[in-house]
């Protein structure tokens, strides 16, 4: 069996994640992400079963990537404020710098790959937040709400900034950076509206 060319792999990766973030899974093909490798469609049969397997390994790398990221330095028994701000900080950072993985994150959670892929990769980050929830209720840092709840009041603003961010407007269609003031001005509010 012919060893894996890591540079070879790398800009498969990156081309995987850049066509399915610009045009979505249903219009991706190994054909076309041959030609934009510039390499042949038996090569890529080399590295990957099929095309499921393709997209899922790609996805399961880059969500391995992002929640490493998420949970650097980040204790789950840290006061539910201070482990929030460590998860607002990674995330941003990590998405700030990696847009095209945002994107390409977001095509796969909304897609038949997301379960498959989910499970090959939050074991360890269900089991972190699982616990830093569970601590916070316990400790009255955060009103108890379903999981779903809590998840979309602590995240979504932050989600919402990134994606003016990415866009370079707001919704008022001004010119938009997000700045570091800004996300904690809104980590506050966020804060506020999930504590007893």
């Amino acid at each position: 069996m012919r060893t894996r060319n890591t540079e070879k792999m790398e800009l498969v990766r990156n081309m995987t994640m850049q066509m399915v973030a610009t045009n979505g899974i249903e219009n991706f093909s190994v054909n076309s992400l041959a030609k934009a490798c510039g390499i042949s469609v038996a090569t890529l049969y080399i590295y990957y079963k099929d095309k499921d397997d393709l997209i899922t390994q790609v996805a399961i790398e880059e969500g391995t990537r992002l929640y490493d990221a998420i949970l650097k330095d980040f204790d789950p028994d840290q006061s539910f404020e201070t482990g929030l701000w460590q998860q607002w900080q990674n995330r941003a950072y990590y998405l700030m710098k990696n847009p095209l993985s945002s994107s390409f994150i977001e095509k796969i959670h909304m897609s038949s790959y997301s379960e498959k892929v989910g499970e090959a990769i939050s074991s360890m980050f269900y089991q972190s937040m699982v616990r830093f929830v569970d601590g916070a209720i316990k400790r009255k840092e955060l009103v108890p709400l379903p999981p779903e709840a809590w998840w979309s009041v602590a995240f979504a603003p932050l989600y919402t900034l990134l994606r003016f961010h990415y866009q370079g407007r707001s919704i008022a269609k001004k010119p938009f950076k997000l700045t570091d003031e800004l996300i904690r001005q809104t980590f506050e509010v966020v804060v506020k509206a999930l504590k007893p």
